[in-house]
């Protein structure tokens, strides 16, 4: 049974820290949300069951196909799990599908960050596939949660992050469906589409 979700998108996530293993340096560090706040950096959580394991490796590698998109983006990428940082450093070296992986990897061994987001699986004792994009505020603006066998979108991921960006900086504007990238299609909500979003976005 996993936890209740005690946080929502709108609300501000609490300050957390949390040790990692750094695969650009080789060696250990810390993660914390105050730090990436400091440099107005949006923060990108993405929880995991466990190292050595088969999805994982998957999602790591999509990942990190896109690591350097997501430093253009502003946003620090964190992946997670309650595995120790020891172990990521071993399952980094050993798996040839982590081969290009660049981003922090952080251990929560006790479940407090999981437990916060509401992916902590207690009968487990580990995380469900969560992903939580928060703003350079603290503020939680998106959440994904998957079950152990199905493997995240990173395409997706990359979207939601990028429309969010663009959300902050026009808050009058909307992202439909098929938004992909800035300078594709908004819409700016108001008495006059009502009823009309089809010619809206044809206009």
């Amino acid at each position: 049974m996993t936890e209740n979700l005690s946080l929502k998108p709108g609300d501000i996530v609490p300050e957390f820290e949390m040790e990692a293993y750094d695969p650009v340096k080789d060696d250990y560090t810390k993660v914390s949300l105050a730090a990436n706040k400091s440099q107005a950096k949006w923060t990108v959580l993405f929880f995991y069951p466990a190292d050595f394991t088969f999805v994982c490796s998957t999602e790591f590698a999509a990942l990190a196909d896109q690591q350097e998109e997501f430093k253009k983006q502003g946003a620090e990428l964190i992946t997670v799990s309650c595995d120790t940082k020891h172990v990521h450093n071993a399952w980094r070296k050993s798996e040839g599908e982590l081969q290009n992986v660049k981003y922090l990897m952080a251990s929560d061994t006790t479940g407090k960050v999981a437990k916060m987001f509401g992916v902590y699986d207690a009968g487990s004792g580990l995380a469900l596939r969560g992903t939580f994009i928060i703003d350079p505020k603290g503020k939680l603006t998106g959440s994904e949660v998957n079950f152990y066998n199905l493997g995240r979108n990173i395409d997706e991921l990359m979207r939601k992050l990028q429309a969010n960006i663009y959300l902050s900086q026009h808050g009058d504007e909307v992202c439909p469906a098929k938004w992909k990238h800035a300078g594709d299609k908004t819409l700016k909500p108001s008495a006059k589409i009502v009823g009309k979003i089809h010619e809206a976005l044809k206009g």
